[in-house]
């Protein structure tokens, strides 16, 4: 899916997500949809809000780990920086996009792609809720004295 860089196409990302991963057979009301969708958004955003340029859109299924179902999320956008992962304190409104999609997915990454970059995440189907557990504990651990 080709999203423009406007953070109003944030929203129809994940509406076409949604109808994706329905259509392969994962139910709306799964915690990996759930999942899957905070994630898509995530790094929509950061390619919409951070390059000011268009973005691609994938959602693969299979990918990775077959035994696990693993779903593959890519957005390719056209600006060559790569990402930058903040951390954020207490009430701060940014930084906190990368921070997610760490926490939340099974792997992440990204690489060089043309001119610009992807960046990509992977959530194995079947422990949707131990990447969870895991994002939570990472979570306490940093904000720990």
């Amino acid at each position: 899916m080709e999203v423009g860089p406007d953070p109003a196409e944030v929203g129809r990302a994940r509406r076409w997500a949604r109808s994706r991963l329905v259509g392969s057979g994962i139910q709306g009301d799964e915690p990996l949809t759930e999942t899957l969708i905070l994630l898509i958004s995530e790094l929509v955003t950061n390619a919409v809000v951070h390059t000011g340029c268009p973005a691609v859109l994938r959602v693969l299924f299979g990918a990775g780990r077959v035994e696990a179902g693993t779903v593959r999320v890519e957005v390719a956008d056209n600006c060559a920086r790569p990402p930058e992962q903040r951390h954020a304190e207490g009430d701060d409104t940014h930084g906190r996009g990368l921070e997610l999609v760490d926490g939340l997915a099974d792997r992440w990454g990204w690489k060089a792609e043309g001119q610009g970059k992807s960046i990509w995440c992977e959530v194995d189907r079947g422990v949707p809720e131990a990447a969870y557990e895991r994002g939570v504990a990472r979570r306490l651990a940093s904000v720990r004295p």
